[in-house]
Order: C-alpha cells, then structure tokens, then sequence
C-alpha cells in the first residue's frame, strides 16, 4: 500500500511539472502572502511572510490524504518547521488569518 502512495506522488508531482512547463513561466505572484523553501524538504521547510507580516497567522500542513500533520498557531515572519518526522510525499499547507479565513495555501514535498 505505501508503494502505492509512492507511485501517486511521483505521477502528480510529474503531472504537475508537465502543466506548469506547458503554460510557460508563472506569472508574477502579487497575490502570494507567503513564500517556502526548500521545496523539496528534506529535515526542514521555511515559511516566509512576503505580506502584511505584523498580521497573526496560523499555518497548518495537511498530508496528500487530507490529515492534518501539523498546526503551527502564530506564525511569525519567518517560520521553520521541522519535517524530520513526516514521511516521504506530497503535503499541503493553509495560511489562515485571525478570522479562519484561507489566505494563502500551496504544496511542497519531502524527500528523504
């Protein structure tokens, strides 16, 4: 079953290279709040507020199966979050604003 996930990763991680090449370069992200390297983590991926940074945020990383692996209230201008423990794939991540509203989200891997 885990070969199974493994493989499902590696297929959309490549489906979603092959769209964003098609469509040429991404267009200036204005929108953006927050920026995070490395991708792909390894031990460890930063969260970096590009907006409105003095705004109380909360962070929260879900896995590819939708369960949510980590919740990091009060996020600061710059944030790293030890990924040493999650597994190898496919995570998603919110930025939330003091409301619970959705202000910026995106997707990174582990690889180890």
């Amino acid at each position: 079953m885990r070969i199974f996930y493994i493989l499902l990763s590696i297929i959309l991680m490549t489906s979603f290279q092959a769209k964003s090449q098609a469509r040429g370069p991404l267009p200036d992200n204005d929108h953006k709040v927050v920026k995070f390297y490395p991708n792909p983590a390894i031990s460890y991926i930063t969260f970096e507020l590009v907006k409105e940074p003095s705004k109380t945020y909360t962070l929260q990383i879900y896995s590819f199966l939708g369960k949510m692996v980590k919740n990091v209230p009060d996020v600061s201008e710059k944030t790293t979050v030890n990924v040493g423990d999650f597994n190898r794939g496919l995570y998603t991540f919110q930025l939330k604003d003091e409301g619970g509203r959705i202000t910026d989200s995106g997707m990174f891997q582990v690889n180890k």
